[in-house]
This record gives structure tokens, C-alpha cells and sequence, in this order.
């Protein structure tokens, strides 16, 4: 494990970085503003299963898939869903490369708080967990059961909690560095 890590903040840089963060924004934005308000369409006024943080209840789940429709589901399965699966791996990468580049720049290499990098790791992980059980409530839609909708929520749940974890983690990170310029800055000037 501790091998894993060194080889991984080893490649943190800002190019490589930049070169996973771009294409994770961009599935993203045209997540939030082609697929998901396409998916949402088809039921007005209600939030597709990824967009419920706190989770969502087995009554909620067959209302909306009933409210989608068969051609809402359908959108779902074919547009939503395939971009969704390529987005955990490109946010989990540039989101551990964020973290590891950013501590580097504070941590020595050794430092246990490179393990932090790997929450966004984990919430990848739930994510594709969550989508993995999203496709199969569709694909077996009506004949769901309340433990499929539990696990998903779950799911759900778990990465939702993790990713906000982690801003919190770029979030200190951030202040960290900006705090730690400040003081080498303050330190060189009263040497000078």
C-alpha cells in the first residue's frame, strides 16, 4: 500500500493533474446540463437517483421510474448512465492527484496524510456501486424490490458523504498551502 501511494504522489503534478481534471469537468457539465435535466424531463419536478444525496426511500424510486416512462428509462439506460460510468474513474484520478499534488507542496513524501488521497478513491468506488444498482432497478423496473432500493440508497449515501469529505480535504489542503506561503513569505522578509 505504502508502495501504491509513493508511485501515485510521484505522479502528482500540475500537467497530470490538468490532464485528468479537464475531461472530468467536462463529463461533468455535460452530465449536469445535457443528460441529467434530459433524464429529469420525462418527470417533471423530480431528481434523477444520483442527485439525492440523503438517499431516497423505495416509494420515491417507483415514482419517479414510473413518472420517467419507458422513453425517460430508456434515456436513463442509454445517455445518463454510460457517461456516468466513465466519470467516477476521471473524478477519483484527478481528485487524488489534487490532493497528493497540493500535500506535497506542505508534506514530506513519507507523510501518513498522503492516505487521504484516497477518499475520493472510495467515493469513485461507491459511485460505481450506486450505478451498478441504478442499471439493474431500471432494467428489472416494476419487479423491484424495497433491498434494491436500500442498497442503492446506501450506495448513494456513502458516496455522496465521501465526496463531500473530500472538499472538505481540498478545502484544507488549499488553506494549508495559502496559509504556509504566507508564513514562509513573512519568514524570508523578516531574514531580509
Amino acid at each position: 500500500m505504502h508502495r501504491f501511494i509513493d508511485k501515485m504522489v510521484g505522479f502528482a503534478s500540475g500537467r497530470n493533474v490538468l490532464l485528468f481534471f479537464i475531461p472530468s469537468l467536462a463529463v461533468y457539465f455535460l452530465m449536469l446540463f445535457h443528460t441529467i435535466p434530459g433524464v429529469e424531463s420525462y418527470a417533471p419536478g423530480m431528481k434523477i437517483f444520483d442527485l439525492l444525496p440523503g438517499g431516497y426511500s423505495y416509494d420515491y424510486a417507483v415514482e419517479l421510474l414510473s413518472a420517467l416512462g419507458n422513453d425517460g428509462r430508456k434515456e436513463y439506460l442509454s445517455r445518463q448512465l454510460p457517461l456516468d460510468f466513465i466519470y467516477p474513474a476521471l473524478f477519483s484520478i484527478s481528485s487524488f492527484l489534487m490532493l497528493a499534488w497540493l500535500f506535497l507542496k506542505r508534506y514530506d513524501k513519507g507523510s501518513k496524510i498522503f492516505y487521504l488521497c484516497f477518499v475520493p478513491i472510495f467515493a469513485g468506488i461507491f459511485d460505481y456501486l450506486e450505478n451498478i444498482q441504478i442499471l439493474f432497478v431500471i432494467l428489472n423496473y416494476p419487479d423491484i424490490t424495497k433491498t434494491q432500493i436500500v442498497l442503492s440508497s446506501a450506495f448513494t449515501l456513502v458516496k455522496s458523504g465521501l465526496t463531500s469529505l473530500f472538499f472538505l480535504l481540498l478545502l484544507f489542503a488549499i488553506i494549508r498551502l495559502l496559509v504556509g506561503s504566507k508564513s514562509t513569505k513573512a519568514h524570508s522578509h523578516e531574514k531580509g
